[in-house]
């Protein structure tokens, strides 16, 4: 069988076609990621202002599911929309706006011959449990075939996940401390294990909305002149904006100056890591707290504990650090210094080092140094912790990400009941198999032990 999920992020969208065996409904561990793509342009939020086009957008990796799924599974395949942080924004922002892409993104997917599901709006603590969900299904923490086609309980920990997209971060992991803001609280039931899972969504705290954020701070700190450096650039890259590119969210509009939005500035990138760290570290509150311990922004955290898992974002700009760098990661400090060194290298070097990154590059000295500031000071990762953070895209062959979660939950596809403990179809095999082992093993002692007597007999 096969499903589809639409992941219409806030930078872009993209589509995930999976498929298991059609026998096996709530089995563990055989759902796999059979197709992805990418669908070409921005997000669905960009599309406000022209709602229809947003639906357009889609029809590329539409057609490639309609190839990619047997003609005869059309009809059966679930097919499903989430949008995650960029529509929050735009329904905070504009909820007329909102509801006319979602209504337009509708349209175009009931066109398709797919079952189709719904699309939705996904709240930020979905988003967190459902990435939660999807790290720890694939990596078989929750249950798993044993060898002779019997259900096993792992007796592993679930290990924590962390989500960093173009809007907003997401931090989730299960704990046995007391979670003081029921807010942060989820109680999930799966295979008849219960799981207490604390779980925070930080709107505004993605990569892109980071970065629009770093402008305003740095532009308020040289009082809007038309010039003003940029410590987390390069040295050698510089560019004009207009203020409207910079406060056209609401993770930035309280900070509109009284300026007109259509002046242009331009930012020159000076290559300062430690001004950049300076900066940077004004997007979060580390001080407000009214709860026994925070992250930051008054927001309640447990201490963190156990495995985590890294993905999107952080596992990209740990990416950059290892093999365009050439530096490891492994405790606090590495990020710390690899940021440093981003920062003081040059525009021109920066180039030669990844010409085809050249889009994203003047930004991985500002996102390293976010991403460290994060990690250490806002999730409070020390040099204990730290190195159980495992940064990576994939586990297997399967994206890791809200997306899986998301339609395995909405599918039924991980019971709140414990499987019935039958052995499968394949343990009858496997009996046999043994029994047969066993019934020749005997059989050959049999043989060799008359062969050995009849040969002692004929030597007497």
């Amino acid at each position: 069988q096969f499903g589809i999920v639409l992941d219409a992020g806030s930078s872009h969208t993209a589509m995930f076609v999976y498929k298991w065996p059609a026998d096996k409904e709530n089995d563990t561990g055989v759902v796999s990621e059979h197709s992805m793509c990418d669908v070409e342009g921005p997000g669905i939020s960009s599309y406000s202002s022209n709602p229809p086009a947003a639906g357009t957008s889609l029809e590329q990796c539409l057609n490639q599911a309609l190839r990619d799924v047997p003609k005869e599974k059309h009809m059966a395949t679930p097919l499903y929309l989430g949008a995650t942080a960029g529509m929050r924004l735009l329904n905070i922002a504009n909820p007329q706006a909102s509801d006319a892409v979602l209504r337009a993104v509708t349209a175009t997917l009931k066109t398709y011959p797919f079952d189709f599901r719904g699309a939705k709006i996904l709240s930020g603590e979905e988003e967190g449990v459902f990435g939660w969900v999807t790290a720890n299904y694939l990596l078989e923490n929750f249950i798993k075939r044993g060898w002779l086609g019997e259900w096993i309980q792992p007796q592993k920990k679930t290990l924590g996940a962390m989500d960093f997209g173009g809007a907003s971060t997401q931090i989730t992991f299960e704990t046995q401390e007391t979670i003081e803001n029921p807010r942060n609280q989820v109680m999930l039931k799966l295979y008849g294990q219960a799981y207490k899972v604390y779980t925070h969504s930080f709107l505004c705290y993605g990569r892109d909305q980071v970065l629009k954020r770093l402008f305003s701070k740095l532009l308020q700190a040289e009082s809007y002149q038309a010039t003003v450096p940029h410590p987390c650039w390069p040295m050698g890259y510089n560019k004009s904006l207009s203020l409207s590119s910079i406060y056209n969210s609401p993770c930035t509009e309280k900070e509109r100056p009284s300026l007109a939005l259509n002046t242009t500035v331009t930012l020159v990138g000076t290559g300062n890591g430690n001004l950049c760290t300076l900066h940077v570290s004004k997007l979060f509150n580390f001080t407000s707290c009214s709860f026994s311990h925070c992250s930051f922004d008054g927001v309640f955290q447990p201490k963190v504990s156990g495995n985590f898992i890294a993905f999107s974002a952080f596992f990209y700009t740990v990416d950059f650090i290892q093999t365009v760098m050439g530096r490891s990661v492994h405790l606090p400090n590495d990020l710390k210094d690899a940021a440093v060194t981003i920062c003081a290298t040059s525009w021109s070097e920066l180039l030669q080092k990844a010409p085809k990154l050249e889009k994203r590059l003047p930004d991985y000295c500002a996102v390293s140094t976010f991403v460290y500031l994060l990690t250490t000071r806002g999730y409070n990762f020390n040099n204990h912790s730290f190195p159980n953070i495992a940064f990576q895209k994939k586990a297997g062959e399967t994206s890791i990400g809200w997306a899986l979660g998301y339609m395995l939950n909405l599918t039924n596809m991980i019971p709140a009941e414990k499987p019935s403990s039958h052995k499968s179809i394949l343990y009858n095999y496997w009996v046999i198999l043994i029994l047969l082992f066993v019934v020749t093993t005997l059989m050959s002692l049999v043989t060799a032990i008359c062969l050995l007597r009849h040969s002692k007999s004929s030597a007497i």
